[in-house]
């Protein structure tokens, strides 16, 4: 499957949790970058953002691709950070997405807004 393919998958998990401010960033045509796409979304609650998480882990594994190689921030449930190699996807709460501001930091990048 190709990242982008990947990246519509990620933000159908998405969708499904209610997750708000859905916004995919190309940036495969930034160098340097960290990965061909990221898949950034806001959740309310880290209950919430939790659910949007494993919402995503389903998809990924109906798509019959393979899990994330890396899973950080669920234990604290304010910044939840998957990585699947060539799309990472980043599940904020809302005032902590403001905070670190990774929209401004990849500001070269193709942005699509879903929500």
């Amino acid at each position: 499957m190709t990242a982008e393919a990947l990246s519509k998958v990620i933000v159908k998990g998405m969708e499904e949790k209610k997750a708000s401010d859905i916004l995919v960033m190309d940036l495969r045509k930034i160098k340097n970058s960290v990965a061909d796409f990221f898949v950034i979304c806001s959740g309310n609650s880290n209950t919430q953002l939790e659910a949007i998480s494993e919402s995503i882990e389903e998809e990924i594994l109906k798509a019959n691709e393979k899990p994330a190689k890396r899973l950080e921030g669920k234990a604290n449930g304010e910044w939840v950070l998957m990585d699947y190699f060539d799309v990472v996807v980043h599940i904020f709460l809302k005032e902590k997405r403001h905070y670190y501001g990774l929209e401004e930091l990849w500001g070269d990048a193709k942005t699509t807004r879903i929500n």
